[in-house]
């Protein structure tokens, strides 16, 4: 099956499920447990989806064998910094190289928004998210911000 990435409004039905589904993904891991409906609702309010539009973001959604099954989000931080958001894979595509297109794919839309570098904040709990990011030339960096749940950061120069 081939890979398809586009551009989506992060509020697509497509993109919605699959920020949902990240979102549970993260929380269910954290947690230990699953997420109820009611925590991933929570977690999903205010979180900032918003500016995952032009010019202040971007939202990606890939697709394998037409089906959605992953994305990505970039939102500009600072002028040529952006930080990558959301990103996810459906567990039953991962290595299928997915998550590099969707990587290649949120570079590419993030070099004609002006950035020059990308950064992101990740768990220790995340080790696919980690092993992805290093893969594609990602480095680990001293932490740029102190927030919860952020355990390694990392940046890529375009």
């Amino acid at each position: 099956m081939t890979w398809t990435m586009t551009p989506e409004r992060f509020d697509s039905p497509d993109a919605a499920l699959l920020r949902r589904d990240y979102y549970d993904e993260v929380a269910s891991r954290y947690w230990g447990r699953p997420a109820t409906a009611e925590e991933i609702d929570a977690g999903l309010t205010d979180d900032g989806a918003e500016r995952l539009v032009p010019p202040t973001g971007e939202f990606v959604v890939g697709r394998i064998g037409g089906a959605a099954a992953a994305c990505a989000g970039l939102i500009v931080t600072d002028p040529g910094i952006a930080d990558l958001t959301r990103v996810y894979v459906r567990p039953e595509v991962r290595g299928t190289g997915g998550g590099g297109l969707l990587l290649a794919t949120i570079e590419s839309r993030a070099r004609a928004l002006g950035v020059r570098q990308i950064r992101l904040d990740t768990r220790n709990d995340l080790v696919e998210a980690r092993g992805l990011y290093a893969k594609h030339g990602y480095r680990e960096v001293p932490a740029f911000h102190r927030r919860q749940y952020a355990e390694h950061w990392f940046a890529k120069e375009l």
